[in-house]
């Protein structure tokens, strides 16, 4: 099944922020001290994503017209909007800004990575769920502890999740008909850069250094496809 691996990463997210609810009234001063590790942990993870590029001119441009094109279309505000959407659904209005913050922040935390693209190739190509189970069990956890601090909000990341890593393993199934070998894992190494710098963000802004808008440089996730198609072609 081709989706199994992305069904599961799913499931241990839900399963994870349900715990975590159980875990929301312990003092303040924990979860801060909690988020502080998880911010240097996503860091680090990021850190170690981004050096992993080989050309950085691509990564460069990536982010720039990435930025440009996140900020004329508001991508902050609109992801702000849906997770307050969502939010109305199950909270009173006076929570809706919380289930926000926990929706966004743990999307991008789960969705942004190599794990998720790798993981989700791996199991179109090859039908080996190993990276997306072993990604589930290492989210679950990061959203059992965000969840003790964001709250209800981290659970409804697990619908993104699902969403673009059952879209990406749908794909894989064709893409080696597609698209030349080196081609696709120069394409990897790069997209794993720029997912790193956007991890490296969220860390900062984990850490309350910056309010980096991390949705509106989303689309540099795409343009590091054209760039990177045009580098290849050149």
């Amino acid at each position: 099944m081709v989706l199994y691996g992305t069904l599961v990463n799913g499931g241990l997210i839900i399963i994870g922020s349900i715990l975590g609810l159980f875990f929301t009234k312990i003092p303040e001063r924990y979860k801060e001290t909690v988020m502080h590790g998880i911010g240097l942990a996503v860091l680090l993870i990021g850190l170690q994503m981004a050096f992993t590029t080989e050309v950085i001119i691509i990564v460069l441009l990536s982010l720039l017209t990435g930025a440009i094109i996140g900020e004329l279309l508001r991508l902050e505000e609109g992801l702000n909007r849906l997770g307050n959407w969502i939010g109305s659904k199950f909270t009173t209005k006076n929570d809706n800004f919380s289930v926000a913050q926990g929706f966004v922040t743990a999307s991008l935390i789960f969705v942004i990575g190599a794990m998720s693209i790798l993981g989700a190739l791996d199991s179109g190509i090859r039908g080996d769920h190993e990276v997306l189970i072993t990604k589930g069990i290492l989210d679950g956890f990061v959203a059992l502890v965000l969840t003790t601090t964001l709250g209800f909000g981290v659970i409804l990341s697990a619908i993104p999740v699902v969403i673009y890593q059952g879209a990406i393993a749908l794909l894989a199934t064709q893409i080696e008909n597609w698209l030349p070998e080196a081609f696709l894992n120069g394409l990897i190494v790069e997209l794993t850069a720029v997912g790193g710098l956007l991890i490296v963000a969220i860390g900062l802004n984990l850490l309350k250094l910056t309010q980096i808008r991390i949705g509106n440089l989303l689309p540099s996730i795409l343009t590091v496809g054209i760039i990177y198609s045009i580098y290849y072609l050149i």
